[in-house]
């Protein structure tokens, strides 16, 4: 009963205009007026950040704040691969041979995540990782490897929640949502590195030039919390024993080893 009422919920908020009016709002300046507020119903670090609270115009300039340096260590091993977000791991898996992947109890193709059955031909049995960001996380994204950009490509329109209630009763948020789809080529495999918007709000802004990608640096950001879901080719990477799902997590934190 639940999942079909939270489905019409969500279609009946997400249309064009409420788009519109949120992102118009966090973008002006009147969205000021609620940036101190947002900060402590969310108990954002403030002392983390490289501006002054008083020092955001809009409520999306917070959305989108960097960090002073320093603020994240990215760890140094050679073979390590870091969370390329602040952000909870709400699961780690294995691809199944029909390119799926189970998260929450729900089945997701990878197929439809990434557009087409060759590319997800590379990611059978291998490993997927999903980043969950809330409003509350740092929205900057940092790659998670080393390694070159081989193919960059966008699907999808419309963004659906993708909290755990958007995973486990939402109309496959992470393979129907706009998605910006990075693929990686790294000495030990292909990486895929997909940045899944969030509900409203489309957004997510490119930084990274070039087809180089170095771990720890920036690529991207999110206007809003929003998902991060990694593809691992089969074979190539092991993912940290010690992660637990739920699993907090800070960008350049380890979360497994290539092969």
């Amino acid at each position: 009963m639940f999942k079909p009422f939270y489905r019409l919920l969500i279609e009946l908020t997400n249309g064009r205009w409420s788009s519109i009016l949120l992102k118009k709002f966090a973008r002006s300046p009147r969205s000021k007026r609620v940036v101190n507020r947002f900060a402590k119903a969310y108990r954002l670090n403030t002392e983390e950040m490289e501006t002054e609270l008083s020092g955001f115009p809009t409520l999306h300039d917070l959305f989108i704040r960097k960090l002073k340096p320093g603020a994240r260590q990215v760890d140094p091993g050679e073979s390590s691969v870091v969370s390329p977000v602040d952000a909870v791991i709400e699961d780690v898996g294995y691809i199944t041979p029909l390119s799926e992947m189970e998260v929450k109890g729900k089945i997701y193709s990878i197929v439809d995540m990434l557009g087409d059955k060759e590319t997800a031909k590379k990611y059978m049995d291998g490993v997927y990782m999903i980043f969950y960001l809330s409003p509350s996380h740092y929205h900057r994204i940092h790659s998670p490897i080393n390694g070159k950009v081989e193919r960059q490509w966008t699907l999808g329109k419309k963004s659906y929640p993708v909290n755990k209630w958007g995973l486990k009763y939402g109309a496959d948020t992470l393979s129907k949502n706009y998605r910006m789809i990075s693929e990686v080529r790294t000495d030990s495999g292909m990486v895929a590195i997909v940045k899944v918007g969030a509900m409203f709000v489309n957004s997510i802004e490119t930084t990274h030039t070039g087809t180089d990608l170095k771990k720890g640096e920036e690529i991207a950001y999110f206007s809003f919390g929003s998902t991060i879901v990694l593809l691992f080719e089969k074979g190539c990477f092991s993912p940290d024993p010690a992660i637990s799902i739920p699993h907090p997590i800070k960008m350049g934190e380890r979360i497994g080893v290539f092969r």
